[in-house]
Formats: structure tokens, sequence, C-alpha cells
């Protein structure tokens, strides 16, 4: 069924409306987290952040979890040594976390703790800390890795530590 607001919403966001949250020096520190956080555990993070979907994609209601879970295959997360990567990703325009984890982590940590650290985000953007519960999540998800993933004893970096942005 057809959310006309949603849909609205996707369309009137600008396509700059993640600049005013996300500015160079957010996106810097995010970079730093990853960075930080990979050197600790054998996982990859990616961290997403997309305006508002194409058009076509919120007419036909594609959910934040769907939408991350192409975005997961497109940007090829799953394709770490020990598929242990992790996406972080961002829907502006319904203010959605989702957390998207590999085959090699996903066993080993449940679901409602990836939900529990988007939740805590949420709030965190919510009460416009959009530095802070991007930091939070990296922090919390990097903690989760380096206890079910130690780094190995050539810890190479498989995935790019700079925050992608959807653009459209």
């Amino acid at each position: 069924m057809v959310n006309p607001k949603r849909v609205a919403r996707h369309l009137f966001t600008p396509p700059w409306a993640w600049k005013r949250s996300f500015p160079q020096a957010v996106l810097d520190a995010i970079e730093a987290a990853i960075r930080t956080s990979e050197a600790r555990h054998g996982g990859e993070i990616r961290f997403v952040i997309e305006n508002s979907l194409p058009p076509m994609l919120a007419w036909r209601g594609i959910s934040g979890r769907a939408r991350a879970i192409e975005v997961f295959s497109n940007l090829r997360v799953w394709d770490t040594e020990a598929n242990s990567g992790v996406l972080i990703y961002l829907l502006l325009a319904d203010r959605d976390i989702e957390i998207v984890a590999d085959r090699g982590i996903a066993t080993r940590v449940a679901s409602g703790a990836w939900e529990a650290i988007a939740r805590e985000m949420e709030a965190m953007f919510r009460a416009g800390d959009f530095e802070g519960g991007a930091l939070a999540g990296i922090a919390a998800v990097g903690a989760l890795l380096a206890a079910q993933c130690p780094p190995p004893e050539r810890n190479r970096n498989e995935l790019d530590d700079r925050p992608f942005i959807l653009e459209r």
C-alpha cells in the first residue's frame, strides 16, 4: 500500500540535506572511528547515508531494511575474507537506521543486539546529535565485533572506511 506522506517526504528531501547533519568534520570523525575500531577486531564496518529513496522505490513502499540489504549487496559488504562485514545504513527521510551483518558474524550475535544499537543511534539523531549517534553506533558495533571476531594476525582493511553517501 502506498503511503502518500512517506512518498512526499522522499520526493521533497533535498539532495544536500545530509550535509546539514553530516558536514565534512563529522564524516572525517566517522572514518577515523571506523579505522580505529577495525584495528581491534577482524570485522569490517561500512557506514552509508542515503537522503531519500529514489521515487519509484518510495512509491513501491520498500522498507529501510530491504533497502539496507540491497545496499549491503551493491557495496559488496559481504565480500570479506571472514564474512564479517557490517553495514550501518541511515535513511534520512525516514530517520531509520538499519544494521546488516554478514553471515560470518550474524550467526554469533543476536539480531536484538544490532537492533538495540540502531535504536540508540536513532534516539541520538532525534536529539540532533548526529556525530555522537554515529560514533556511539560505530563503537557499539566495534565492541560486538571485538567480542566475536578477534583480529587476525594480518589485519588488512578490506572495505573503505570513508562513509558512503548515496545520492540520487
